[in-house]
């Protein structure tokens, strides 16, 4: 019961942060304009992986979408990459863990559940990981531009897009830790009752002398042996 509890406990967590990773593709503030130095704010530009907008002082946005993606910055290519590869392996992680956890009556064997529950263990933590190398690339090249003296071109600051990125990459990272550690604990119980039960089964052959030592000689029981 605790370890199905602790699976449980741990779906919860990659699938909240799978869901967290997942919004982060369409929202909109990925960057928006620093206003450090500026006395009158006349227009913000914000940014994300597919658009550059624009808002006006009257709160109209216009947006204009990348026109080639072969044109596009190195970073924002990896980016798009890795976001799409972690959105992709959550959706098999999840799909894994409902299989392979053990309140659910569908995925075979006990072996096989462990198999696929360790599996989609590490499906959430490469989803983690490339969900949080993608952020952190993206802000990298936020706080370089904003820290550069030389840089004269408009300058951002990180969005609400990366904050939330980070956070549901941590928990896809717990998520999948808690399942792979869910599994050890699990093997280690059962080898520890395997192990208690082969030394409860020798005990009991030998008090009941069904088994024999090699090398040592039958028992001899004389006529008045009971008497």
């Amino acid at each position: 019961m605790g370890n199905m509890a602790t699976e449980i406990v741990g779906f919860l967590l990659a699938s909240s942060g799978w869901i967290l990773v997942s919004s982060t593709l369409p929202t909109d503030y990925w960057k928006v304009s620093s206003v450090d130095g500026t006395v009158i704010t006349t227009a913000t530009f914000w940014s994300n992986l597919w658009k550059t907008c624009v808002t006006d002082s009257t709160g109209v946005s216009n947006c204009k979408d990348f026109p080639s993606m072969l044109a596009l910055d190195a970073y924002i290519q990896v980016c798009r990459g890795l976001m799409i590869t972690s959105v992709c392996l959550g959706f098999f992680g999840a799909v894994l863990a409902l299989i392979g956890m053990k309140c659910t009556k569908i995925g075979g064997s006990e072996t096989t559940k462990a198999r696929l529950t360790v599996l989609s263990g590490f499906h959430f933590i490469l989803t983690g990981l490339c969900s949080m190398t993608a952020c952190s690339i993206y802000a990298h090249r936020i706080t370089t531009d904003f820290f550069d003296p030389f840089f004269v071109a408009q300058k951002f600051e990180l969005g609400a897009a990366l904050f939330i990125g980070w956070a549901g990459s941590a928990l896809c990272l717990l998520g999948g830790l808690i399942f792979c550690l869910s599994l050890t604990e699990g093997f280690t119980v059962r080898a520890a009752y395997s192990c208690s039960g082969t030394s409860r089964s020798k005990h009991s052959k030998t008090s009941h002398g069904l088994r024999k030592e090699p090398g040592a000689s039958p028992r001899q029981f004389g006529r008045n042996a009971y008497v």
